[in-house]
């Protein structure tokens, strides 16, 4: 089984940007050092990150993208609607995948239990490293205000993460989201 990872999505000072760390992990052997758990979809006005196994959240960005252009591009009802399919549906059901998506509005985690969860404070951790990172980002945040930008809120929260979770590296890929 495929460990999950880190995924960490901040909204702040006017940017959105996901991170995740590259660390893939085979039961107790690390597998990879740089795997890219981000995408940007719609022309770069959206982003998704995943955590989970690597065969189940490809399925998922897949089923998400085909939401997306179902619903020209409505990420909360592309969100709805995959959450209904995910958990409605028997093969989904079974993926062992979670997923945050977001665009220059709004963030969703998204999960198999049919969870359309938006954060109050425009900052969502998925994965085993997710909880640590979260609790990084609020501090940081909170702590440093407007003179941390949303991308170094997202590499110093995953670095610290990395320094806490055994399945979570120090290989940070950031995303930001293109303002259009």
């Amino acid at each position: 089984m495929i460990h999950a990872t880190t995924i960490l999505a901040v909204s702040h000072a006017g940017k959105v940007v996901f991170a995740g760390d590259g660390q893939v992990t085979v039961q107790n052997t690390i597998m990879k050092h740089s795997a890219n758990k981000i995408r940007s979809l719609r022309s770069d006005t959206i982003l998704a990150g995943f955590a989970g196994s690597a065969a189940d959240a490809f399925t998922l960005f897949e089923r998400f993208e085909g939401k997306l252009n179902e619903h020209g591009g409505q990420l909360t009802r592309a969100s709805v609607e995959l959450a209904k399919e995910w958990r409605s549906d028997r093969y989904l059901r079974r993926l062992e995948a979670m997923m945050v998506v977001g665009d220059k509005n709004d963030l969703f985690l998204l999960s198999g239990a049919g969870d359309v969860i938006q954060p109050d404070d425009g900052v969502i951790g998925i994965g085993s490293g997710g909880n640590f990172a979260l609790a990084a980002a609020r501090g940081l945040i909170r702590g440093a205000g407007d003179h941390l930008d949303a991308v170094d809120v997202a590499k110093i929260s995953l670095k610290i993460a990395s320094e806490i979770c055994p399945f979570t590296n120090d290989t940070i890929q950031c995303r930001e989201l293109v303002s259009s």
